[in-house]
């Protein structure tokens, strides 16, 4: 067992979960033993009362647990999401402190960032405007954690980071039409295209906008090394530092699948934000973060896990 971790005790907030799950295999990698994973259905992060059981004897806490989807998601439920995540923030590092917890580890999202930031993005520009509209109100319920981050180790030197990760994939991933990102959304597309042999597939958007896919696996890395390494206020971003078309991701995931029919763009639907790309050399300099998983290797191992386990 690395030494950091000997005898301590962490709890992992949204544990269960796609992201979540893979820190947790990290974690047990590194020996740690006495892991605490709260499941929503007993503990509703809301609630102050159920952050301060969860935190209770805690070492370390690792705040993954959000309510989360994509486009679709964030503008069907702009109230519901900023609430459920501005609470479950403000009252688990709040409970958290009151706890005696030695260190807390905020995880933010990329939806944080200006609609307009600059590429790639960079740590420095995150307050320089305000989030794409689908996005802000996740984006800066999250982001709040943040500024209580900061806060708390002013007033309180309370030690607490802030991790920003790039949109996420690998097998596991949330597949649900309701709430999943674009990846697992166009994955089930194309497979279910292709078994049912439909002579096209319609995509939102235009295909212009870009994005950056970080391996679920690469994330976990750099949330446990960060919790082993960092110990600073600044904000860091997780990420893999490529960017793709969405143009590019669908005729990618059609080649993989092996679909043929035809692809219609509904630019009646909204693209989200322009472009998405990190700037991660903080990471790399801070905690010795890279991302190493190919992502054509990534996208085939996750297409293959849908169809094994649709």
């Amino acid at each position: 067992m690395d030494s950091f971790w000997a005898g301590k005790r962490v709890v992992v907030t949204g544990g269960a979960g796609f992201l979540g799950s893979h820190v947790v295999e990290k974690l047990k990698e590194r020996g740690v033993t006495d892991i605490f994973v709260p499941r929503s259905s007993d503990y509703d992060l809301r609630e102050k009362s159920a952050c301060a059981e969860v935190v209770k004897g805690a070492d370390i806490v690792i705040h993954l647990a959000a309510n989360v989807g994509g486009i679709g998601y964030n503008r069907d439920y702009p109230g519901t999401l900023f609430y459920d995540n501005l609470l479950m923030g403000v009252h688990l590092m709040e409970e958290a402190r009151k706890a005696g917890v030695s260190k807390f580890v905020a995880i933010g999202t990329i939806c944080a960032y200006p609609k307009f930031a600059p590429i790639p993005f960079k740590e420095d520009d995150l307050w320089n405007g305000y989030p794409e509209e689908t996005n802000a109100p996740y984006g800066l319920a999250k982001k709040m954690m943040l500024v209580q981050s900061t806060a708390y180790r002013c007033q309180y030197d309370f030690n607490s980071i802030f991790l920003l990760p790039v949109n996420l994939y690998g097998p596991g991933d949330n597949f649900s039409e309701k709430s999943s990102h674009v990846i697992p959304a166009l994955i089930k597309k194309f497979v279910e295209a292709k078994e049912q042999n439909k002579p096209s597939v319609t995509v939102w958007g235009t295909g212009k906008a870009t994005r950056e896919f970080c391996y679920v696996g690469d994330a976990a890395e750099g949330i446990v090394l960060a919790t082993e390494r960092y110990d600073e206020s600044e904000p860091v971003n997780i990420g893999a530092g490529f960017e793709i078309s969405i143009k590019d991701l669908v005729e990618k995931i059609r080649a993989f699948v092996g679909y043929t029919g035809e692809i219609i763009w509904d630019t009646s639907k909204p693209d989200g934000q322009p472009r998405r790309m990190l700037d991660v050399s903080r990471a790399k300099d801070k905690f010795s973060y890279s991302s190493t998983t190919n992502f054509d290797t990534g996208l085939k191992e996750t297409i293959e896990w849908y169809k094994q386990n649709q």
